[in-house]
């Protein structure tokens, strides 16, 4: 039987820094958050020093049907998040990712590397650049787009006005396709070559190509890519760059709408509620793709 090199004792001691930052920074701060989400606390007035214990009063009032799906409150912002992250995450960044990264497959050359360096430098650059560029881009007077629709005779609509949602749904799904794209490109590159080329002598269309061998074996990839754009499009906080989250309250997302309650209404016990209400469909997201993802056994296409 061969011994381990290293006691249990010494073990815990190399590992114990770990711990120690896992404690501070993930498990503290969650209960903590529970925690205040069960008080009155404020961040100014008597209740930011000495907050009551209000137990769920605050997911009570999160919840009350009569105001639920009013705008500003929490059922209109998870209805617009929801519409936000199909059309973003779902539809347009993994849609169009997998699209980028099947056509330029088994192209090189300058247009693929321009292509994928244009995307991943949109990916990288910072929320603030990006949002201010799209500002200018979609200006109603003198915005890029607007003078192209304008010389085509098509109107020159004023789209955060008009169009808000869609408009935020356009700017995440260019700002975050990079990162589909360039994972779909690398599980394409691992599948071997004699599938595709067997598929092209027996005459398979494009389709069939892509629904009985490209699918089955990017299924593990596309469920990774799904699970990391939903979170990350669920959460994400750049929309109030472009819109504030208006115009009346039309692109409040949930991260948007914790932000107002908590630090410009100041309802810190409250903006906790939402923020475990977050954390909460953020779990039963994951799991639902990690549960499907585990129900079906990969299918491998014969030879």
């Amino acid at each position: 039987m061969q011994r381990s090199i290293l006691s249990r004792r010494i073990s815990v001691l190399f590992a114990s820094p770990a711990f120690i930052f896992i404690a501070l920074f993930l498990i503290y701060p969650f209960v903590s958050i529970i925690f205040i989400s069960m008080t009155n606390r404020t961040l100014v007035g008597a209740t930011a020093q000495n907050p009551d214990f209000v137990g769920l009063d605050n997911y009570i009032r999160l919840f009350e049907p009569s105001r639920w799906m009013n705008r500003g409150e929490m059922g209109f912002s998870l209805y617009i998040t929801v519409q936000f992250v199909i059309g973003s995450a779902l539809i347009g960044q993994a849609g169009l990712g997998l699209l980028i990264a099947t056509l330029f497959q088994r192209r090189k050359g300058f247009i693929r590397e321009l292509v994928f360096s244009l995307a991943v430098a949109v990916w990288i650059a910072p929320d603030v650049v990006v949002a201010f560029a799209w500002f200018a881009f979609l200006d109603p007077f003198d915005g890029t787009l607007n003078a192209i629709l304008g010389a085509l005779g098509l109107g020159q609509p004023d789209w955060l006005l008009k169009y808000p949602l869609l408009s935020i749904i356009f700017f995440n799904t260019w700002r975050g396709t990079a990162f589909s794209m360039l994972l779909f490109s690398s599980a394409l590159s691992s599948i071997p070559p004699s599938y595709m080329e067997t598929a092209d002598v027996v005459g398979a269309s494009t389709l069939q190509k892509l629904r009985d061998i490209l699918l089955p074996l990017l299924r593990p990839y596309i469920a990774t890519d799904l699970i990391l754009i939903t979170l990350w499009t669920f959460n994400t906080f750049t929309p109030f760059l472009l819109t504030g989250g208006g115009p009346a309250y039309r692109t409040e997302l949930l991260s948007i709408y914790t932000y107002r309650t908590g630090l410009q209404f100041f309802e810190i016990g409250k903006g906790s509620a939402i923020a475990v209400i977050v954390m909460l469909i953020n779990l039963v997201l994951a799991s639902v793709y990690l549960i499907s993802l585990r129900s079906r056994p990969l299918e491998q296409p014969s030879d």
